[in-house]
């Protein structure tokens, strides 16, 4: 008797996987169900599926990780069907088993899968019994800080501490010493708790110069199993993925079989069905060990649906339904190559701290066959201290991997948010940088390149002068725009060219301006520039050539300044006659406070521990506090030695951005 098909699927998440799931499942003609918190009754997912029911409190812990309330709405729905997304209950085995007994059914693998390969430590077990190869560490759970030291020693530092039902950077830490696995454990064991109710965790060996790459695995309940290429997913900061690509610009294609043929064995031992992935560290010489396994859908997912031309969510709904894959291994052809950039709500320039607050506006670039958002979120939505700080997932597809980075440089030119922080111009800076392009990475890459910290994205002084002449030919048409409307000009004056200044950090760059055929030609430092292309006042995005090249420019005039955005630099102009800027130059800097000698949170969330008291000396480097947000626990230490004089909050508080914390003598 053939299995009912699905009609209806309730999506047990929110953000943009949810709505990645309710697009596919609206292509196929099923029905949808989404289910929100009181933070997100406005939310896009919420707007998009056919129906939407409330599940409680802002918290995850009251709404999305309750497993009642979401199967009371699915029945209440008749939603004979529930697609967990990722993080949430996408790897809980109870809960999966929890639907099969009240016949709802699971898009996903089976409660045996899950629990065997959702647990780091019994998955490098299984991983070891089907010929996998794993790195050196510990198979049990790490009871005490004691024992941590001891084992972290016994394998040799540098050890990494991970958390047994971790993921998403959580309760994961890097220890280089002693001291550090202590401080490590104890954040790892407090992080897993919180974000995942279960405070187990293990140590392995930390391979460095490391590559993390992964295998995209799918298989059904027949005993089909292929694999999809690899993953390269070595951009990363705090083991929190920022760049994904497909293919890798490392592997070989010995390699990608074995390591794609090791995934499928892994898969098979544990009669595994739907999409999973099998993550791998890959080492300077290709040598490779296995990682874990995600038993869900990766949130890097796109770039794979990309090279092979095959809808991932689209897969595990039919396998769910019960139907035989429709392809073997020698059909998979991986053809171009995809990059996708998570956008985060943060501030790379404050140490890539969370940034929550109201998106003011939120102009992703616009979609095509090359270019792919995946989002959860729309003008006006809300950036919650609540939930994971991911904005979108902005995917480019090229025919070669030049061709894939420079379009995610051009859409990311084009990508407008304001109103909260964000990693745009931090991504951007990436995708430029010369090592990245020739491919030369590890998970070390960001901490590398960038050791003391993003001071923000610099141009080349050829870009720096094409934006000015942009500054000079958008106020020559906003002077047109107001000679049109008061008419105090005559036609003649109106075209007939004139001398300004281009005002920038206290520079005058002077120029001549004149309008010209579909544009205007500016004249900076005996250079012409015509810019032509979109030069209406009212634009906030410039797309055309400057200079005769090509280039994308975000425009913002928040008073009688020019705020140009491009490849992730800011420039801030003034456009000023020349007796004006003369004048300009007499007039003295304002500087701003000096707030050196307190603690300011620099971030949103709560004040989780004071290390020290008022009286006490510190020493550059101590550890002073700790802030949780977004259930990342931030620790805050003194930059320099000097001794405290108030302390300003408790533990417990609630700390916005830039509150005092504590004052310094």
């Amino acid at each position: 008797m053939a299995k009912k098909q699905i009609e209806k699927i309730l999506i047990a998440n929110r953000g943009e996987i949810a709505c990645r799931v309710i697009k596919t499942a609206r292509r196929l003609g099923i029905k949808t169900v989404a289910v929100y918190s009181e933070a997100d009754a406005t939310a896009l997912h919420v707007d998009m599926a056919d129906e939407g029911y409330p599940i409680g409190p802002a918290p995850t812990a009251e709404s999305y990780l309750v497993a009642d309330k979401i199967v009371e709405v699915a029945k209440a729905t008749g939603a004979d069907a529930i697609h967990p997304g990722y993080g949430f209950l996408s790897e809980n085995a109870g809960f999966s088993e929890r639907l099969e007994k009240e016949g709802i059914t699971f898009i996903g693998p089976r409660p045996h899968a899950i629990n065997a390969m959702g647990d780091k430590i019994e998955s490098k077990r299984l991983a070891k019994k089907a010929g996998v190869n794993t790195i050196p560490g510990t198979e049990d759970a790490i009871h005490d800080v004691d024992e941590a030291v001891r084992i972290a020693a016994e394998i040799g530092y540098p050890v990494m501490i991970k958390a047994s039902a971790g993921g998403g950077g959580k309760g994961m830490r890097v220890a280089y010493s002693d001291d550090e696995a202590r401080t490590g454990f104890r954040s790892a064991v407090n992080e897993a708790k919180s974000s995942f109710g279960d405070d187990r965790v293990f140590i392995e060996k930390f391979v460095e110069q490391p590559r993390h790459i992964e295998i995209q695995v799918l298989a059904d309940e027949h005993g089909n199993c292929v694999y999809l290429g690899e993953r390269e997913c070595s951009i990363q900061r705090r083991h929190q993925k920022v760049i994904e690509e497909a293919p890798s610009p490392f592997l070989d294609a010995e390699t990608r079989k074995a390591m794609g043929e090791q995934a499928v064995a892994l898969s098979q031992a544990v009669q595994y069905r739907s999409a999973g992935t099998v993550e791998f560290i890959v080492d300077k010489n290709k040598n490779f060990y296995f990682l874990e396994m995600n038993t869900r859908l990766q949130v890097e997912h796109p770039v794979t649906e990309y090279i092979t031309g095959l809808d991932l969510v689209e897969q595990m709904i039919k396998v769910a339904n019960g139907e035989a894959l429709s392809f073997t291994q020698d059909d998979i052809k991986l053809t171009g190559w995809a990059m996708e950039s998570r956008v985060y709500a943060e501030d790379p320039e404050r140490g890539f701290l969370p940034s929550i607050g109201r998106m003011t506006r939120y102009r992703p670039p616009r979609e095509s066959e090359t270019v792919r958002v995946d989002t959860g979120v729309e003008e006006g939505s809300e950036i919650s201290v609540f939930y994971d700080p991911m904005i979108a997932k902005l995917i480019t597809y090229g025919p070669d991997r030049e061709a894939s980075i420079d379009a995610m440089i051009t859409a990311l030119d084009g990508f407008e948010i304001e109103g909260v922080g964000n990693n745009l111009a931090f991504l951007t800076t990436l995708y430029g940088m010369d090592r990245f392009r020739c491919g030369d990475m590890s998970t070390n890459y960001i901490a590398e390149e960038f050791p003391d910290g993003f001071s923000g994205a610099t141009l080349e002084t050829t870009d720096q002068h094409a934006l000015f002449a942009l500054a000079a030919a958008l106020h020559h048409r906003m002077e047109q725009r107001a000679v049109q409307i008061s008419g105090q000009r005559t036609a003649k004056e109106k075209t007939a060219g004139e001398d300004r200044v281009v005002w920038v950090d206290r520079t005058a760059h002077p120029a001549h301006v004149e309008a010209i055929e579909g544009g205007v030609r500016v004249t900076l430092d005996g250079v012409d520039y015509d810019v032509i292309g979109d030069l209406d006042p009212a634009a906030r995005l410039f797309s055309g050539t400057i200079g005769g090249r090509d280039m994308v420019v975000q425009i913002a005039r928040p008073d009688t300044r020019i705020r140009l955005k491009y490849r992730g630099a800011l420039v801030v102009a003034r456009v000023l006659a020349p007796q004006v800027a003369e004048l300009a130059a007499l007039m003295p800097e304002k500087l701003p406070p000096d707030m050196s000698k307190y603690l300011l949170s620099p971030m949103p969330g709560l004040l989780v521990s004071v290390a020290v008291k008022e009286g006490d000396p510190v020493k550059a480097g101590q550890e002073l506090c700790v802030v949780e947000a977004m259930k990342m626990e931030n620790v805050l230490r003194a930059e320099k030695d000097g001794g405290v004089k108030q302390l300003h909050a408790a533990p417990g508080d609630s700390l916005s951005v830039d509150q005092i914390i504590m004052e310094f003598e």
